[in-house]
C-alpha cells in the first residue's frame, strides 16, 4: 500500500517524469496534488502497470486530483540543457501550472532544483512509495506514450508505437538503416553499438 502523504498538514505535490532514457521524443513531467485520503488498489509505479491500467488510472487521477498538470521539454531542449536538467525544468513547468501552490514538493529520484521557495523532498523509488508521485508517474507516462504513438504515424520506421522511443534493438537498427528523425536527441548515443542508455526506464 502506498503512503498517502509525507506530511499530513501540508499541501503536497508529487512530481515524476517519463521518457528520460528514450532516444527520441520529449521528456514529460507531471505534478499532482491529491486529496489526503485518496488511494486506489491499482495505484503504483507506472512501470508496473499495463497500458490499459495506466489509461484507466489516468482518468481517475484527473477526476479526483485537487490539481494536476503535465508538461514537456522538447528533444532540442534536452540537447541544450541535458536530460537531467530538462526533466527538472519539465517538473518546474508542471508545478507552475498547478491551480494551487504546493507547500511541499515530493520528487521521484535523488535530484531536483529548488522551485521558488517551496521545500522539497527527493524520494528514491518514490513512485512506488507515495500516492502523489505514483499518480504523477502515470499521468506523465500516459501523456508521453500518446505523443509517441502519434509521432509513429509520421515517422513509421522506428517502431515508436510499441517501443515509445526507448532504445530497443529494432529502434537502434532502424536509426542505423534510415538515419535520425527530427525527434531524435542528438546528445544521446543513438547507434546500435552503444548501450549506454539501456539502463534507464
Amino acid at each position: 500500500m502506498l503512503l498517502p502523504y509525507f506530511t499530513k498538514h501540508l499541501v503536497e505535490a508529487g512530481c515524476d517524469e517519463a521518457g528520460r532514457g528514450c532516444l527520441a521524443g520529449p521528456v514529460y513531467a507531471a505534478a499532482v496534488i491529491l486529496p489526503k485520503g485518496f488511494n486506489h488498489p491499482l495505484l503504483m509505479d507506472s512501470k508496473k502497470l499495463s497500458a490499459d491500467q495506466r489509461k484507466e488510472l489516468a482518468k481517475i487521477i484527473r477526476n479526483k486530483a485537487i490539481s494536476y498538470a503535465v508538461q514537456k521539454m522538447s528533444p532540442a531542449e534536452i540537447d541544450r540543457f541535458n536530460i537531467l536538467n530538462a526533466s527538472i525544468r519539465a517538473m518546474h513547468k508542471a508545478i507552475r501550472r498547478l491551480a494551487i501552490s504546493p507547500q511541499l514538493i515530493l520528487v521521484d529520484g535523488n535530484r531536483f532544483h529548488q522551485y521558488q521557495n517551496i521545500p522539497f523532498e527527493c524520494v528514491i523509488k518514490g513512485d512506488d512509495k507515495y500516492t502523489s508521485i505514483a499518480a504523477a508517474s502515470i499521468l506523465a507516462k500516459v501523456a508521453r506514450d500518446q505523443y509517441m504513438v502519434r509521432a509513429a504515424s509520421q515517422y513509421p520506421h522506428y517502431g515508436w508505437e510499441t517501443n515509445k522511443g526507448y532504445p530497443t534493438l529494432l529502434h537502434r537498427d532502424s536509426i542505423k538503416k534510415y538515419g535520425i528523425s527530427p525527434l531524435h536527441r542528438h546528445s544521446f548515443k543513438l547507434f546500435p553499438h552503444n548501450t549506454q542508455m539501456d539502463m534507464f526506464e
